[in-house]
C-alpha cells in the first residue's frame, strides 16, 4: 500500500511540475509585474495552449480563447483562420491533455481544492452540470460576440468580459497589484465589482468541488474535449488487458463516463487503481508513461528508454524556459523600444508663451505628460492626408483620444469627442490615435463606416504619440492640453459628456483658469 502510494505522489509531482513550468512559460515577462505593464511583442499573436489572460502582464502569448472569440467578432469582415486551426491542431495533438497538464488555471484550481474543507465528490448532477460549459461555449464565447460584431461592428468577447476568472485575476488583478498603476483604480466600475465577486464564486466551489471551473464552465475545455478520441498525446486502454472492472471510472475525480472521453483530463491518476495495467500515456505508438511492471507491448530495455527520454525532455525543457525567461525580460528587441522616453521627456523647457485672454507667466516647466507638464511635440499624419502637431495646434485646447477598433468603451465613447468636436470646431483640436501594434481591423475603414468627421489618425510604428503622452495597453485614454499645451488631464478611463464640457472650459481659460494654481 505504501508502494502504491509513493508511485501515485511521484507521478504526481511530476505533472505539477509540467503544470508549473507550463505556467511560468506562459508568463515569461516577469517584469511585466514589477512594471505593471503588459508584453507586447512579436510572440503576441500565437496562442498558447491553456487559458492564460491575453492582459496578464507575464504574459508572451495570446490566450486562444480570446483570440477565438475576437475572431468571431471579425468574421462579418475576415475570417481568422489560423485562429480556429491553431485550436483545430492542439486539439488533435493534445485534446483535454491540455487542461490536465498545461493549464495554469487548472494548477490554480488543484491548488485551491487542497485548502481543507468538506468536498462535494462527484454524483448525476455534477454529471449533468457538466454540459453546462458547452451553452457558455454557445452563448457566452460565440453567441454575443458574433451578435456584437456582425450587427454593431463592435468587438465584444461575451465571455472574457462578462465571466472569465483567468482574465480577472491575472489581467485586472495582476495589473493593478502595482504601484504604477494606482491611477487605474478609478477606471473600475460596476463590470469589474461583478466580474470580481465571480470570480470569488469559482475560486469557492473549487475550493469544494475538484477543478468546478474546468468541469462546469470553461469553454475552452468544451472546445478541447470534442478531440479526446482523436488526440495524439493522451490516456489510452490496452483493451486486451481491460476487464471492464470499473475502478478507473469511480476513481476518477472528473465526471467522465469512460477513460478517455470528452470529460477526461488524460491526467493518468487512473493508471494508478488499474489492477490489470491496462492504462498508460502515449504519444501515437510511443508510451510517455507506463503503469508499474510496463505494458504489455514492451520490450526489455523499454523502461530504460523511456527513463532516458524523460531526462532528455526535461533539459531540453529548462534550456527553453531559461531562453524564455533571458528573450521576454532583457533580449527582446521591442523592450528597448518601450522603455524609450520621449526625447525630450525629462528635459525642462523655458516657457514664455503668452496666449490670448491670459497673462504673461515666465517660468520653468518640464516636459511630460503628467499633470502639470507641457507636452512634447510630435507630428502624425491624419487619415485624410493632413498633419498634426503639438506645435501646430497652439492656442487651442487639444484633447487626444487614445482608442481601438475592438475596444467596446472605446468604440461607445467616440460619439462624444465628435459631438464635441462639432460643436466647438473652431475653438479646439481633438484627434482619435489607434494603437499601431493593436490595428487588427483596418481603423480607416471602421471610421469610414461610421461616418464620423472627427480627425482619426494611426500610430506610427515607432509609437510616437503613445510614448509622448504615456499610453499603455489600457484603454481607452484621454489627455487634455490646455491652450498653452500643458496636461490638465490624462487618464485611462472611459469619459462622459459632463467630464468632456468641463475639460473643455478649463482647457480653455488657459493660465487664468485651472493651471494657475500650478504655475504661481
Amino acid at each position: 500500500m505504501k508502494e502504491k502510494k509513493s508511485i501515485n505522489t511521484m507521478r504526481l509531482s511530476k505533472r505539477r511540475l509540467i503544470q508549473v513550468y507550463a505556467a511560468f512559460l506562459y508568463n515569461a515577462h516577469i517584469r511585466g509585474f514589477i512594471q505593471g505593464s503588459i508584453y507586447t511583442g512579436k510572440s503576441k499573436i500565437a496562442c498558447v495552449p491553456g487559458l492564460n489572460c491575453y492582459s496578464c502582464p507575464g504574459a508572451v502569448g495570446a490566450c486562444p480563447l480570446g483570440a477565438l472569440q475576437n475572431a468571431l467578432a471579425y468574421s462579418g469582415k475576415t475570417a481568422g483562420f489560423y485562429v480556429f486551426g491553431i485550436i483545430i491542431l492542439y486539439g488533435l495533438i493534445f485534446g483535454r491533455t491540455i487542461c490536465g497538464y498545461l493549464c495554469p488555471f487548472g494548477l490554480i484550481q488543484e491548488l485551491l481544492h487542497k485548502i481543507p474543507t468538506p468536498k462535494i465528490r462527484k454524483n448525476r448532477i455534477t454529471r449533468a452540470l457538466s454540459y453546462l460549459k458547452y451553452i457558455i461555449l454557445a452563448v457566452f464565447a460565440a453567441g454575443i460576440t458574433l451578435w456584437y460584431g456582425i450587427m454593431h461592428g463592435i468587438t465584444i468577447p461575451g465571455f472574457c468580459k462578462y465571466i472569465c476568472p483567468a482574465g480577472t485575476f491575472e489581467g485586472a488583478i495582476g495589473l493593478l497589484s502595482t504601484l504604477a498603476n494606482a491611477d487605474d483604480f478609478g477606471m473600475l466600475g460596476i463590470l469589474f465589482t461583478r466580474k470580481f465577486i465571480i470570480m470569488l464564486l469559482i475560486a469557492l466551489i473549487c475550493i469544494l468541488c475538484y477543478r468546478a471551473f474546468c468541469r462546469f464552465i470553461c469553454p475552452l475545455g468544451a472546445i478541447y474535449g470534442l478531440f479526446n478520441k482523436f488526440n495524439i498525446i493522451g490516456v489510452k486502454v490496452d483493451m486486451n488487458r481491460c476487464n471492464n472492472c470499473g475502478a478507473c471510472v469511480r476513481n476518477c475525480r472528473m465526471d467522465v463516463r469512460h477513460v478517455g472521453d470528452h470529460e477526461c483530463i488524460n491526467c493518468a491518476k487512473c493508471m494508478d487503481v488499474c489492477a490489470q495495467k491496462a492504462i498508460s500515456v502515449k504519444a501515437g505508438s510511443i508510451t510517455l508513461l507506463a503503469p508499474e511492471g510496463g505494458c504489455s507491448g514492451d520490450k526489455p530495455d523499454s523502461e530504460k528508454k523511456r527513463k532516458l527520454f524523460e531526462k532528455i525532455t526535461w533539459c531540453i525543457a529548462l534550456v527553453v524556459l531559461t531562453f524564455a525567461l533571458l528573450w521576454f525580460n532583457f533580449l527582446d528587441p521591442s523592450l528597448k523600444k518601450d522603455d524609450e522616453l520621449p526625447a525630450q521627456q525629462n528635459q525642462a523647457v523655458k516657457t514664455e508663451d503668452v496666449q490670448e485672454n491670459t497673462e504673461p507667466v515666465e517660468t520653468d516647466i518640464p516636459v511630460g505628460y503628467e499633470v502639470g507638464n507641457k507636452l512634447s511635440d510630435f507630428e502624425i499624419e491624419l487619415f485624410d492626408g493632413s498633419k498634426f502637431s503639438i506645435s501646430g495646434a497652439a492656442g487651442k485646447p487639444v484633447i487626444i483620444n487614445l482608442w481601438a477598433t475592438y475596444c467596446g468603451p472605446c468604440v461607445q465613447e467616440l460619439p462624444l469627442f465628435e459631438e464635441l468636436y462639432k460643436e466647438h470646431k473652431d475653438d479646439i483640436v481633438i484627434v482619435a490615435v489607434h494603437n499601431w501594434e493593436l490595428a487588427e481591423d483596418d481603423p480607416k475603414e471602421f471610421v469610414k463606416s461610421k461616418g464620423f468627421d472627427l480627425p482619426f489618425a494611426l500610430d506610427s510604428s515607432e509609437q510616437t504619440v503613445w510614448k509622448a503622452v504615456g499610453g499603455t495597453e489600457s484603454i481607452p485614454q484621454t489627455i487634455v492640453l490646455d491652450r498653452n499645451g500643458i496636461v490638465i488631464y490624462n487618464k485611462r478611463k472611459s469619459v462622459d459628456k459632463a467630464l468632456l464640457d468641463s475639460l473643455y472650459e478649463e482647457a480653455s481659460a488657459g493660465y487664468r483658469g485651472f493651471y494657475s494654481k500650478f504655475l504661481t
